[in-house]
């Protein structure tokens, strides 16, 4: 009796231990050691889930918490989302080259691009889509950019057949469209401000930006200018190498343009090499909060040369350099691997902690501190530093501008916040284009056109209109806002009916910030 009792116990111990073992004990071991718990934690799961569990799906959602704590710009890039990333900074892609907007669940053409595709195929400005490939394409379950972008872009030579309702038709049309190459450019105007200054506006740094950098100075050059103004507002950045070949342009031989330096990556010095062509021209460099990246790289290279004059507002400060690292299913993941630092050693790069949530609130913190409106309210955290002539400028976060312009709401009122705001400035000027579009093709220049629609008194015709749609007329705010509100509607329509260059023309015409680059030039 008491040798079975004995053997009893010894099985029970052995059974117990096997199922420990297969169930718990050796595996948990496993992801309690080393650097491949995750992984290991995610076989464990695939094995003995109690549900069915999709391990690609749980990865998507884990990878960007993962990367999420490290810094506010370290990402993960979906395979669906990785080209269109890519094609943002590439200055090119593949697809049927049109502009389009959503209204009333259907996809409006605003505007075809210049010997792409769709032109070739013979789509309008002001075309409807209603169907792509045969089936119907309208509904607002239906019809979103992303799912838009999906089915008109494409490999290269593909076929796409897209159903056109066109103005003044009931029956849509079908054009078979050949998917091709369709060329975006990052500098969206080149034109001279008045007789002796010129102007470009860089949307990004891609590719293709230094080399329609040269385009734009050359023709800049024929027009005979004398000084020149870079406007980087609301350029949220893109590739180092562009904003290095840009400065080189402007700079004397061997000097710092940027450098860069983090816990494993080595510092990495970026100098000029003397060829730059425009190396003595009167420069002046336009920012503002939304400046970012790259484009703080050439306003401090700009700025710590005592190269050329920043004007405008502190700029965003993103300071972090990032490597992409691709995976086999077409993801990817931008890691931080450096900082950038100016000429002078500054950091470009702003404070952040681990939930980043300060950081991501910091534009409208800026605003509410009164930054937007007052030089004084800017906070500079962080040592001094000086420019080659030794002039003090300050760390911390984003570049602070030689010459500061503020934000002008003198005439903004809640009218005009929610007219703005709300999107209606927006679904009334393509409305009023859409509607008026036979008459305003005889218009070819923003001039002509802008004189045209102060005549049509498009204030009041979007008085009524937003009215209809739910807001309400406020006479005496409308009064007030009276020049924001013409300015907004009319450079809408004038973008609808031209182009980028013609919109940001007609813009800068009453520019606050443009008239301080004016001025610094000529009291020099």
């Amino acid at each position: 009796m008491p040798l079975i009792m004995a053997l009893c116990v010894i099985v029970g111990i052995l059974i117990g231990t096997f199922y420990a073992n297969h169930f718990s004990g050796n595996r948990l071991n496993v992801i309690n050691s080393g650097s491949n718990r995750l992984s290991n934690l995610l076989h464990i799961i695939d094995d003995q889930y109690v549900d069915t569990v999709n391990i690609n799906d749980l990865v998507e959602k884990a990878m960007p918490q993962i990367l999420a704590e490290l810094d506010p710009h370290s990402v993960y890039i979906s395979a669906k989302d990785a080209q269109t990333a890519s094609d943002d900074l590439k200055g090119s892609f593949f697809g049927v080259g049109i502009e389009f907007v959503i209204r009333e669940d259907t996809i409006h053409v605003q505007n075809v691009i210049a010997g792409g595709p769709a032109q070739k195929a013979g789509l309008l400005a002001g075309d409807k889509i209603v169907s792509i490939d045969g089936k119907p394409f309208v509904g607002k379950d239906v019809v979103t950019n992303e799912e838009a972008m999906h089915r008109l872009k494409g490999p290269d030579k593909s076929k796409v057949k897209v159903g056109i309702l066109r103005y003044g038709s009931k029956k849509a049309q079908v054009f078979e469209i050949t998917r091709g190459e369709v060329k975006t450019k990052s500098i969206v105007a080149t034109y001279m401000i008045d007789d002796n200054t010129g102007y470009i506006r860089i949307k990004n740094f891609g590719e293709n930006t230094y080399a329609e950098m040269l385009v734009s100075l050359a023709q800049l050059a024929q027009e005979g200018f004398d000084n020149l103004v870079i406007d980087l507002r609301d350029n949220t950045g893109g590739y180092l190498e562009a904003a290095v070949q840009m400065a080189n342009e402007f700079l004397p031989k061997n000097r710092l343009i940027v450098y860069t330096e983090g816990r494993k990556s080595a510092r990495q010095e970026y100098k000029t090499d003397g060829r730059g062509s425009y190396q003595k021209m009167p420069l002046v460099v336009l920012i503002n909060e939304h400046s970012a990246s790259a484009s703080e790289i050439f306003a401090g290279a700009m700025q710590d040369n005592d190269r050329g004059t920043i004007i405008g507002r502190r700029s965003f400060g993103k300071g972090l350099v990032q490597q992409q690292i691709g995976f086999p299913d077409g993801s990817m993941i931008r890691l931080t691997v450096a900082r950038y630092y100016t000429p002078s050693g500054r950091c470009i790069q702003k404070p952040y902690n681990s939930d980043n949530k300060d950081y991501q609130n910091d534009i409208i913190t800026r605003y509410e501190h009164g930054e937007f409106f007052s030089a004084d309210s800017i906070k500079h955290e962080g040592p001094e530093y000086h420019t080659v002539s030794g002039r003090v400028v300050y760390g911390g976060g984003g570049i602070t501008p030689d010459i500061f312009v503020a934000e002008d709401t003198t005439d903004v009122t809640s009218y005009y916040r929610e007219a703005s705001m709300t999107g209606l400035i927006l679904q009334f000027a393509y409305s009023y284009t859409d509607d008026n579009r036979l008459k305003l093709n005889n218009f070819h220049e923003m001039r002509a056109l802008a004189d045209h629609l102060v005549k049509q008194n498009t204030v009041e015709l979007f008085a009524t209109y937003a009215d209809k749609r739910g807001l309400q007329r406020r006479n005496l705010m409308i009064k007030k806002s009276h020049h924001l509100l013409e300015t907004y509607i009319n450079s809408r329509i004038i973008y609808n009916m031209l182009d980028e260059q013609a919109w940001m023309q007609y813009l800068n015409i009453d520019d606050k910030t443009i008239q301080a680059a004016l001025d610094f030039f000529y009291k020099k």
